[in-house]
């Protein structure tokens, strides 16, 4: 009865050696797992941010765009009103 008490502590205490290892796997696994997450994360992260930077590079370069069309479109105007003002003076003489 002693021997089977004893070999059933060992065999308990093997499993649980056993159990242990195998939970330590798993928290290994997940650690592993959650630091390649929180590499993508770092990655994405760089990512946006290069592409929020493009994007206000793109507006600045359309807002200067806009003003370079908006001041043609001035000087196109006054350039037509000064050939009309010249027609009307020329078919009045």
């Amino acid at each position: 009865m002693r021997k089977l008490t004893i070999a059933g502590i060992a065999l308990a205490t093997a499993m649980t050696a056993g159990c242990a290892t195998t939970d330590q796997g798993a928290i290994d696994e997940a650690n592993a797992t959650a630091s390649s997450a929180g590499q993508t994360a770092d990655k994405a992260m760089n990512t946006a941010n290069s592409a929020a930077s493009s994007a206000r590079s793109a507006q600045n370069t359309a807002d200067k765009a806009l003003a370079a069309a908006k001041a043609a479109q001035k000087s196109a105007d006054e350039a037509n009103e000064r050939a009309k003002r010249m027609l009307e003076r020329a078919s009045q003489k």
